[in-house]
């Protein structure tokens, strides 16, 4: 992209000679989608709209679709007793993500926010993986916003097209229930995509820095010092605790609402009084669907990046131990060295129970087949100290000071199934 061209601006000028000279030539895949939900927030007329469209979607047509088409004297069947609670999380996670991502706009733009800026000094293997998963970032929005759109869209036309004049309605009822129609399912496609797009930018810088950290992995290869790879890691580190301060609130706040959405969901869906079917509680259960995916996509992500970064620290301790025992035996001639200098040692690791039983794919990171020695030339005590550092400074996406790890993904569902036990035991009796 030309140098010229300010952080907020979304557009492009020139986009054929971008797309040849921007390492990120999927960059243009994302542009598209966010005018389309008018989250272009690069100049003050573009920023008006956009909060403007969000008022109408988010805000006014849920209210206006919840008081008038209650339809409280309405057959069972077309009645819409958990409609409040759709509304009310739909649009409560719809706003915290319009926040933050507006939020990310005015703050730091486009680029500098998803690590662009800076991507130019990274390795050809890295621009060209996170080429690829800007791309595969669209596929995957579309993968999760289609269907569920789709899914309420024909519940929509089918209650409207079947509910016949049990609903107010002004001048004619068949345009009433056209308009009326096609507002709703344009609120409920604009709010389930800003949910994803926000988790999905998550999930795209986490990937970046999870290319830097199998990146990172290879100075354990290769004869490097120990002020290389303490400096490197240190900035994996600030770019770790970058994107922990830019999404905390974003995930507490998810994680809260999500949390109460589904609780509240659970309790009167239980109630022995309640009428649950496809047809009352289908709008339920797609709410539901987008928001617990939307937490598991920023969950999952976050303590994948997690594992990768405090895997570094085996890493350091396997090189430290191997260089240990290279270093021995060239002083007590134990072992006979290669003629060729240039090959290190190579230390056999085969233990089973490294072999990763969780189904992550196969990496630098986590590889423990075998250890080749490149760090004769570093002293004892340079190593120990670069691996005590390593063992005391865990890397890793955290909250409000709690890291975002397996452990503590662990710990919220012991925390949710403990909940929701507790509320089945009050309404249906299930201890």
């Amino acid at each position: 992209m030309e140098s010229g061209v300010a952080d907020h601006d979304f557009s492009s000028t020139n986009k054929s000679d971008s797309a040849a000279q921007d390492p990120i030539f999927g960059l243009r895949s994302y542009i598209s989608p966010l005018k389309w939900l008018f989250l272009d927030h690069s100049n003050l007329w573009r920023a008006g709209l956009s909060w403007s469209i969000f008022f109408v979607f988010n805000i006014c047509v849920p209210i206006v679709s919840h008081f008038l088409y209650s339809c409280s004297t309405c057959d069972p069947a077309h009645q819409r007793p958990f409609d409040a609670i759709v509304q009310l999380s739909l649009s409560s996670f719809a706003a915290i993500s319009f926040f933050c991502l507006s939020s990310f706009a005015r703050t730091y733009g486009f680029r500098k926010f998803l690590f662009l800026d800076r991507l130019g000094d990274e390795s050809d293997k890295i621009q060209q993986g996170y080429a690829q998963q800007f791309n595969r970032s669209m596929k995957l929005l579309l993968a999760f916003v289609l269907p569920c759109f789709l899914a309420d869209s024909v519940y929509k036309i089918w209650w409207f097209s079947t509910v016949g004049t049990q609903i107010p309605y002004f001048y004619n009822i068949y345009l009433s229930k056209a308009v009326m129609c096609t507002l709703l399912m344009c609120s409920w496609l604009y709010r389930i995509s800003i949910c994803y797009v926000v988790c999905i930018l998550f999930r795209l810088t986490c990937y970046l820095q999870v290319l830097k950290l199998e990146g990172y992995a290879q100075v354990f290869w290769r004869e490097s010092d120990v002020a290389s790879i303490l400096t490197r890691h240190l900035r994996i580190r600030r770019n770790l605790r970058v994107i922990s301060h830019r999404f905390r609130r974003f995930i507490l706040l998810t994680l809260v609402t999500v949390t109460m959405s589904q609780f509240i969901s659970l309790l009167v869906t239980t109630e022995p009084s309640s009428r649950v079917d496809i047809c009352t509680a289908g709008e339920l259960a797609l709410c539901s669907i987008t928001l617990v995916t939307g937490l598991f996509i920023c969950l999952r992500s976050a303590a994948k990046i997690t594992h990768k970064a405090q895997a570094i620290t085996s890493l350091a301790a396997k090189w430290h131990a191997c260089s240990t025992m290279s270093s021995l035996d060239e002083m007590y001639d134990e072992t006979p060295r290669a003629q060729n200098s240039s090959i290190g040692t190579v230390y056999p690791v085969t233990l089973d129970w490294d072999s990763d039983k969780e189904g992550d794919e196969d990496d630098e990171l986590n590889d423990t087949s075998s250890v080749h020695n490149y760090a004769n030339t570093i002293s004892y005590q340079k190593r120990q100290a670069l691996a005590k550092y390593f063992e005391h400074n865990k890397a890793g996406v955290s909250v409000y000071g709690f890291m975002l790890d397996r452990t503590r993904l662990h710990t919220i569902f012991a925390v949710h199934l403990s909940l929701t036990l507790w509320i089945l035991n009050k309404t249906i009796g299930v201890s």
